[in-house]
């Protein structure tokens, strides 16, 4: 009894720790799932499977707002009452809202088996968790007065959408009208997920790389900011009024601006040190995946039919590319350095990280490079084996710091 009570002390005693151990086991449940869905779509073992819900739509839903999300509000829980000096979030507030959020995953889940109903029930609890963490948020930005507040705004701002996202989905699921399942698609992306990442990227990718690189310039203009922020927002409005022969206006700038970053925040001088050198790779996917985006742009333009060339390939650059490899290295970087251990990490995540990128390319070759279009199915469920094996992976070695005290005796 006293051990359980010891394990749940630790594990509540900072929020990224019941937090990431969520979003550690969700990035494993989510992949096995979904590669028994495809294993059995492409006839590799067992048989098609019948969900409440069409796979690919609980793929997206589970991906964008029941994966994700965990990491962010680990991040961002501990990061807010110390980007704006505010008070710490209480056990109460980061625990609601990963209850609500799990039991909401395990909801889901069962109600792909059970039924809709249950789905919905599942999308409903996890609504709520989101929605507490809002509320918990705004009020420690509201509480900010005389801080700079420009990104934690940019971050509550970007939350907001996703609590939208969720909603739509949920009506979605209600009413079967499909508008509002394509507004919880793209709100996902380029109104929750790239605002919030490209924030926490300008923050603290050279506030991190000034700490360990010598001689290091911070460059952290706020225009450039503004400009990809604004350039994501109107992708997301001309996906949603389906205007893709347009896109390229605004992804191949936001393409140009990640470039300059990466180069400007010292991309090759990163290496130097594996624990930078994760997020600045991460970041060069930014640039990557717009310049695919702006691609298929602008062939729809010029050849004025509506095939997509790349099919998913853009996307997947930038939700497994940016979005997973970021996380993975943040959520490192954040346990490390939380658990009171030395700044620095070791091989074997160095190695899981470089795994990972594996991952992406694998998952984006049949659709950019056509020789390798015809291994289309092995290469999708590759893709999903290395994703599945590395989180595996990085869960087995990074969970049980979770539930232990912190190495250097400090609370939290």
């Amino acid at each position: 009894m006293h051990n359980n009570l010891s394990i749940w002390h630790h594990l509540t005693a900072a929020p990224h720790r019941s937090l990431f151990l969520a979003g550690a086991l969700q990035g494993v449940f989510t992949l096995v799932w979904w590669l028994y869905d495809l294993a059995g779509r492409y006839a590799v073992f067992g048989t098609l499977s019948i969900w409440s819900i069409a796979p690919t739509w609980a793929h997206a839903f589970l991906m964008i707002y029941a994966f994700f999300p965990f990491f962010i509000f680990g991040f961002l829980f501990t990061t807010y009452p110390n980007w704006m000096n505010g008070k710490k979030i209480t056990v109460r507030a980061y625990m609601t809202t990963c209850l609500s959020m799990v039991a909401g995953v395990a909801l889901f889940y069962t109600g792909l088996v059970l039924g809709k109903w249950m789905v919905m029930l599942g999308v409903l609890a996890m609504l709520a968790g989101f929605g507490n963490a809002f509320v918990v948020l705004q009020r420690v930005l509201i509480e900010a007065s005389g801080q700079d507040r420009r990104h934690a705004i940019v971050a509550s701002t970007a939350l907001f959408m996703g609590c939208l996202g969720m909603a739509a989905y949920l009506l979605w699921l209600l009413t079967d009208i499909h508008f509002l399942l394509d507004f919880s698609r793209h709100a996902g992306i380029w109104f929750f997920l790239v605002p919030i990442l490209l924030t926490v990227s300008h923050r603290m990718i050279p506030f991190f790389s000034s700490r360990v690189l010598e001689d290091y310039v911070l460059v952290r203009p706020y225009w450039i900011l503004w400009v990809m922020l604004a350039c994501a927002a109107t992708h997301g409005l001309l996906q949603l009024l389906e205007i893709t022969q347009y896109l390229w206006t605004v992804d191949l700038p936001l393409a140009l601006c990640a470039l300059y970053l990466s180069i400007k925040w010292g991309f090759l001088r990163s290496f130097q040190v594996s624990l930078l050198a994760v997020l600045h790779i991460s970041f060069a996917w930014l640039s990557l995946s717009m310049l695919l985006y702006g691609a298929q742009s602008l062939i729809f333009m010029l050849t004025d039919n509506n095939v997509s060339i790349l099919g998913m390939a853009p996307l997947h650059a930038l939700a497994i590319g940016y979005f997973a490899s970021m996380v993975l290295g943040m959520a490192s970087r954040v346990t490390i350095g939380h658990s009171g251990r030395p700044l620095e990490m070791n091989r074997f995540t160095w190695q899981l990280f470089i795994g990972f990128q594996a991952t992406a390319i694998v998952r984006i070759l049949p659709e950019t490079i056509p020789v390798f279009a015809q291994y289309t199915a092995v290469l999708y469920l590759l893709a999903g084996l290395i994703w599945l094996s590395c989180f595996l992976l990085w869960a087995v070695h990074y969970i049980p710091i979770y539930w232990r005290p912190r190495v250097d005796g400090k609370p939290g």
